[in-house]
């Protein structure tokens, strides 16, 4: 194996890289946000909305994203509304993860006694207060280790946008391959950079969780049902 032509375009691979993160953080953001609100409509909506969110989440798991992704970019221009590669990409992977990590929200959700919710109000917090403290901060502690699995799921899935041609680091290294003809060598180091980007992202999901969780800053406690004041440390 040589390795010289592929480290001479490393700097076109490190590029991609961070093509990627950009990609990522966009349809990770994009995608919880989707999937939170999806989930509190299905739980706390009314009966069309449910529904609505189960088509929309059972049409996205039970198809491929590679497919999502075609559908975005080459059927949308028939309907007359015509994406960027990137733009499809973005909107594809938010849509899927939003699907993903709605079934994830419900199921925290879901998890948090209504009496629970029933004792904050009681204690005379606003509805505000105890869906924050009481049930997304509970919930989100229940959830967080399946949550953050399938962040990194999403991160090594935008390896597919580069079928549409979308800017990303497997579009740097197909590049670089079909110029050095050194397949082996190039998705070597991009196995490697992505290896390397799948353990940062771990390390910040384990950051956030310390920082997320040091205290208990909710009325309630989703294992034991226990009432605690916000801001107030565990005992």
């Amino acid at each position: 194996m040589t390795f010289g032509p592929v480290m001479s375009r490393l700097p076109e691979l490190l590029a991609g890289a961070l093509d990627t993160l950009v990609l990522s953080g966009q349809s990770i953001a994009i995608g919880l946000a989707i999937g939170l609100g999806v989930a509190l409509a299905r739980v706390n909506g009314p009966r069309w909305a449910d529904i609505a969110g189960s088509i929309y989440v059972e049409a996205f798991r039970n198809t491929p994203l590679l497919v999502q992704l075609f559908l975005l970019f080459f059927a949308l221009p028939f309907a007359g509304l015509r994406l960027s590669a990137n733009q499809a990409a973005v909107i594809a992977i938010s849509l899927n993860l939003g699907a993903y990590s709605t079934e994830i929200f419900r199921a925290g959700l879901l998890a948090i006694p209504k009496t629970q919710i029933e004792a904050g109000l009681a204690l005379g917090m606003s509805r505000f207060q105890v869906m924050r403290y009481v049930v997304i901060v509970p919930a989100l502690r229940i959830i967080y280790p399946a949550l953050t699995g399938q962040l990194t799921l999403t991160l090594l899935g935008t390896s597919l946008v580069s079928a549409i041609s979308a800017t990303d680091l497997t579009l740097a290294g197909s590049m670089i391959e079909s110029q050095t003809f050194r397949s082996l060598e190039t998705f070597i180091f991009v196995a490697i950079i992505y290896i390397a980007m799948t353990f940062a992202f771990r390390l910040l999901y384990w950051a956030i969780g310390l920082w997320l969780f040091r205290r208990r800053v909710h009325t309630g406690d989703a294992a034991t049902g226990m009432m605690l004041i916000p801001g107030r440390a565990e005992p």
